[in-house]
């Protein structure tokens, strides 16, 4: 068995203690009618340092590479302990409650509509 050494904490060039990190339930995106992305959950780092142009081709970047960094998880407690172990300060996203409005193809052409 190899042993792994420990995480070292990881700091910015300025010194400041690392950005902590985001723990959520990604939403549907408007170009999909399915949820398949949705059931997991997402670990994604904090920004550790404020985005700026760069110099030679003007696109926004930033120092710290570990906004790029996103994690899947099957559940929330394995996310949660991934982040416990490695010592980082997270914040829990709870999803919003999904409502189901009742549809029905037949309502379109009721009497009773409300036209507007």
């Amino acid at each position: 068995m190899i042993a792994r050494p420990e995480w070292p904490a990881r700091t910015t060039r300025e010194g400041d203690a690392m950005a902590g990190a985001r723990i959520y339930r990604p939403s549907k995106t408007a170009m999909q009618s399915g949820r398949a992305e949705t059931r997991k959950w997402l670990l994604e780092y904090e920004p550790a340092s404020r985005r700026e142009p760069d110099p030679l081709m003007g696109w926004s970047s930033a120092r710290d590479t570990l906004n790029q960094v996103k994690m899947h998880f099957a559940t929330l407690d394995d996310a949660v302990a991934f982040a416990t172990k490695h010592g980082l300060d997270y914040t829990v996203i709870e999803p919003h409650a999904h409502t189901l409005k009742a549809k029905s193809y037949a309502d379109n052409f009721s009497y009773h509509r409300i036209r507007t």
